[in-house]
């Protein structure tokens, strides 16, 4: 009996203190309750990190505890007892004994309250570039905001991921603070800060002063460097004193160089900067290191298609052309000649100081192959080479490698040759006698006519002046007409010669091909030309008719009779050439 009622006691006596805790749990939720309104900002410390919350320490008897899920998995990694997290406390749990607080919700109040904040001072915030949206950014400031694409540089965004994952800072231009929406602009901020930098930048700069920068981009024409958050243009031509292709070869980007302030304007935001004037100009003095036909060693630096530039000294460069490369005829590009990089020894052709140039020569070193060709080969020898090319007026014969003659189309037969395809073919070998090597002139003069030696001198031997010759006309012409008396050689028989009548158009009485009788009544040896006569040809050939018709005729014709004869003979002629007059006036 006794232990039953025991047991009942026991019992109620746990049961009381079952109520008893409770009691004081719900007293404490009061309290805190009391103490912190629902929706208050508070900030605890933390306590422990759990597997599912963080628990905290608000500063009274209850500790509170934030669903993990409210902080970023980075931060909650790095979270730590004794570090401050801010919340808004959201509920309690009486059966945990705990308040629950919403880390979100603190930060979307300190996301409103620095986003209302910044908008209405116009002042800037701090948010990071989480994704790409439509027409823009989505950009983490505590709450989502939106950056338009118009806003999201000074310039283009070319790469748009480059600006994903990365915190900037931006001037807040839209803000609704019911609606919790907010637009940014990283452009305004951008410009703000540059405006800033410019004026602190110029205010500084004086001509001729020395500075440290940055190398932010390359391009062709130069390198623009940041000198303190203001881009200056260092141009190519202010890099070196020499000659150079592509800033590239200089330097890169990123690189800290050193450079003196050229010139600058403020309104026009234009700042040029210089390398090379950090050294003394090495043009200053130029005419009293080189002049000309100074032999000096240089490097080539750089190869075009005009010529090759050849470094003798730092920052002094000079110019071999294409045609001072060598003595061939024919043009060869400069990379089959040298190459970058490579020692060569050159001839000082000129020295400009003022236009900061000096013409270098490279087969100057060398003698010229004509000179040594010269010493070879004298007028008359005779040489076998083969045809590397026909032009109108000639063709060109290799003599010796790198060397060609011309055979002029008047050189090529004693008969007349239209053109020199006619005779030669490229590739053909042929044989010739050298007539003229010019050095001063570069060209050598070749002959194959002369090989079957001189047919003038054969003609002037075997004929004299008076002689009778039978010739075909090949051209008429206003004073005359040119006669072929043998292949190779002309004449000419000019109007006065061409009958007893008057003649003013030769193509009226005349035509090429016709073949006539003509007399030799001028020769000149020395300058090989010819004047013929058809009218005096005539009269010789009736002479000769007559003395042959005289010596064939009776002794008992008198001397009567034979001018009886003669008279009919000029009257039935004059009566031939009125007839036809008379027809012609018809």
């Amino acid at each position: 009996m006794s232990e039953m009622t025991k047991q009942p006691e026991k019992e109620k006596r746990e049961e009381g203190l079952e109520n008893e805790d409770y009691a004081s749990l719900l007293d404490q939720y009061q309290f805190s309750a009391r103490e912190i309104a629902f929706g208050s900002l508070v900030r605890g410390r933390v306590v422990r990190v759990a597997a599912g919350h963080v628990l905290v320490d608000v500063g009274h008897k209850s500790e509170g505890m934030i669903p993990a899920e409210d902080f970023d998995p980075a931060d909650l990694r790095r979270l730590k007892p004794g570090d401050t997290v801010d919340a808004v406390l959201e509920r309690s749990d009486p059966k945990e004994g705990a308040l629950i607080f919403s880390k979100r919700k603190a930060d979307t109040q300190h996301a409103l309250d620095n986003l209302e904040k910044a908008f209405q001072a116009q002042s800037w915030i701090t948010g990071k570039v989480v994704e790409r949206a439509k027409n823009g950014y989505l950009v983490n400031v505590g709450i989502p905001t939106f950056l338009p694409d118009s806003h999201a540089d000074l310039r283009m965004v070319r790469d748009p991921a480059a600006l994903i994952g990365n915190a900037y800072k931006f001037k807040v231009i839209k803000f609704d603070r019911k609606t919790e929406n907010a637009v940014l602009s990283r452009k305004l901020f951008l410009q703000e800060e540059r405006e800033k930098k410019k004026k602190k930048v110029f205010g500084a700069l004086v001509q001729g002063q020395r500075l440290k920068g940055t190398v932010r981009s390359l391009t062709s024409f130069g390198a623009f460097v940041d000198i303190g958050g203001i881009e200056g243009l260092l141009h190519v031509s202010d890099m070196s004193w020499g000659k150079l292709g592509h800033p590239s070869e200089m330097f890169q980007t990123g690189q800290e160089v050193e450079v003196v302030v050229l010139d600058f304007n403020e309104k026009e935001e234009r700042i040029s900067l210089g390398v090379k004037q950090l050294t003394p100009d090495p043009w200053a003095d130029i005419a009293e290191k080189y002049f000309q036909g100074q032999r000096v060693q240089g490097r080539v630096v750089s190869l075009t298609d005009f010529g090759a530039f050849v470094e003798l000294e730092k920052g002094v460069e000079g110019l071999v052309h294409i045609s001072d490369l060598s003595w061939s005829r024919k043009l060869v590009h400069p990379k089959k000649l040298l190459a970058v990089g490579q020692e060569v020894e050159v001839t000082v052709l000129d020295v400009n100081p003022d236009s900061k140039r000096i013409s270098l020569g490279l087969k100057q070193i060398q003698p010229h192959p004509l000179e040594i060709l010269k010493l070879k080969l004298k007028p008359g020898s005779r040489i076998t080479g083969r045809i590397t090319s026909i032009t109108d007026f000639g063709a060109f014969l290799e003599v010796e490698p790198g060397i060609e003659g011309l055979i002029h189309i008047s050189d090529l037969s004693w008969e007349k040759v239209k053109h020199p395809s006619d005779k030669l073919k490229v590739g053909d070998e042929a044989e010739a006698v050298v007539l003229n090597i010019d050095v001063e002139k570069q060209k050598v003069s070749l002959g194959i006519k002369q090989l079957q030696g001189d047919i003038w001198e054969d003609f002037f031997a075997r004929h004299k002046t008076g002689d009778l010759l039978n010739v075909k006309i090949v051209r008429l012409a206003d004073f005359g007409v040119f006669v072929e008396v043998t292949p190779g050689i002309e004449g000419v028989v000019f109007l006065s010669e061409l009958d007893e009548r008057r003649i003013d158009n030769p193509a009226e009485v005349f035509s090429p091909g016709e073949e006539k009788s003509a007399k030799i009544i001028k020769m000149s040896a020395r300058d090989k030309k010819l004047s013929l006569s058809f009218r005096q040809a005539q009269a010789e050939m009736q002479r000769l008719d007559y003395q042959k018709f005289m010596s064939g005729q009776d002794d008992r014709l008198t001397l009567g009779d034979l001018m009886r004869e003669k008279l009919e003979s000029i009257k039935s002629q004059r009566l031939s050439a009125a007839k036809k007059e008379g027809k012609a006036d018809d």
